[in-house]
């Protein structure tokens, strides 16, 4: 039997509660089954969680865990005058 060992899921969160995270995710590149549905703990997110808000499921190496990256949010990387 041959286990992924390697992978990169782009994900989507659709709703939460003070709980759980419903999320859609998407293997990269995209194959032909389409997004998958999952139900994520809030704790699980090292980041704000936000309906909307994508993220990634990223596992490198064979011998560690898969980490949770989220994608940096448009408006926290521009720059305003404040910053100048």
């Amino acid at each position: 039997m041959n286990i992924l060992t390697t992978f990169i899921l782009v994900g989507m969160i659709d709703s939460y509660d003070s709980q759980f995270v419903t999320v859609e995710l998407n293997t990269t590149p995209e194959s032909n089954g389409g997004p998958s549905t999952a139900v994520m703990p809030v704790t699980a997110f090292p980041c704000e969680i936000h309906e909307g808000r994508v993220f990634y499921v990223v596992k490198l190496h064979e011998d560690e865990d898969a980490v949770i990256v989220c994608q940096k949010d448009a408006k926290d990387g521009q720059r305003t005058k404040e910053n100048d």
